[in-house]
């Protein structure tokens, strides 16, 4: 290796482990500091626990109603994921392949649908949600965050299946397949490394998700784990050893996940780049 290769490695490297200890660091300071009381934090928040309080973390579950919140939120997530990737395969299976009239103004609707806050849709929503009876009801609010991913889920879906072949569909046309039988048999294997990023970036959204969630869930019994840690702010505002360990609660599944899918996100996200 030649010099100038080796000091570009070196500073690159110098770099990229700066750039993780920058992130590193806070995460590093909420968990020290999840074990501690108040009056300890507030002495210096950068020393080691005296005495470690490990209760700081059941009674963060209990303040914040984790047990009902973690299931609120595993439901909307998941009936967030299962909306969009049923609509954004076929919407996608559909553009990728100009199968019907107009699909560049459809491309352009949607690109223009991703542009447009859903503050601007609240109001309305809320009179409907309100009018049907759905206030609370977390299924329906996973409708709405269905609606709201689902553009660019449908951006992303189009591009893989821009990757695969056409004479491929042809070929099964010859042989006889039905429509059916070509998305669900032939296609939809092949675009999976598409299924499971657009479920990675819709579901961490969905689970994240406040400003909707917090308009349309009403009552500690339809909070998801984001509300109820949130409601924490104002009850427990004093004692930030509890909200610490809260976050670590909130933080520590979403972790543990994209370290377990890490790979599959970025092959995901390589093979779907090849074609624009």
């Amino acid at each position: 290796m030649s010099g100038k290769k080796k000091s570009g490695s070196i500073l690159s490297h110098a770099v990229l482990i700066l750039f993780a200890l920058s992130a590193l660091l806070p995460l590093s300071l909420v968990l020290l500091n999840s074990f501690k009381d108040q009056k300890s934090i507030v002495r210096n928040p950068l020393s080691w626990p005296e005495t470690w309080h490990f209760s700081n973390y059941a009674e963060a579950w209990e303040a914040a109603n984790f047990g009902r919140g973690f299931i609120n939120s595993i439901l909307l997530t998941g009936t967030t994921i299962l909306i969009v990737l049923f609509a954004a395969s076929l919407a996608g299976y559909v553009l990728a392949g100009n199968r019907i009239k107009g699909t560049k103004f459809v491309t352009v609707y949607f690109m223009v649908a991703m542009t447009v806050p859903i503050q601007l849709f609240l109001f309305p929503l809320y009179f409907v949600m309100a009018k049907l009876g759905l206030l609370g009801n977390v299924f329906a609010v996973g409708v709405i965050l269905g609606a709201v991913n689902l553009p660019l889920a449908i951006f992303l879906m189009k591009s893989f299946f821009m990757n695969i072949p056409r004479e491929l569909e042809e070929s099964a046309r010859i042989d006889g397949a039905t429509t059916r039988q070509l998305i669900t048999g032939i296609m939809i294997p092949l675009v999976r490394p598409g299924l499971l990023t657009v479920s990675i970036i819709v579901g961490i959204a969905a689970w994240n998700e406040f400003l909707v969630t917090s308009t349309f869930l009403q009552g500690q019994n339809s909070f998801t784990a984001t509300l109820g840690f949130l409601s924490l702010n104002n009850t427990y505002n004093t004692n930030q050893g509890l909200m610490m360990a809260a976050s670590v609660i909130m933080i520590a599944p979403l972790i543990i996940f994209f370290l377990i899918v890490q790979k599959y996100f970025i092959d995901g996200l390589v093979s779907g780049a090849v074609k624009g």
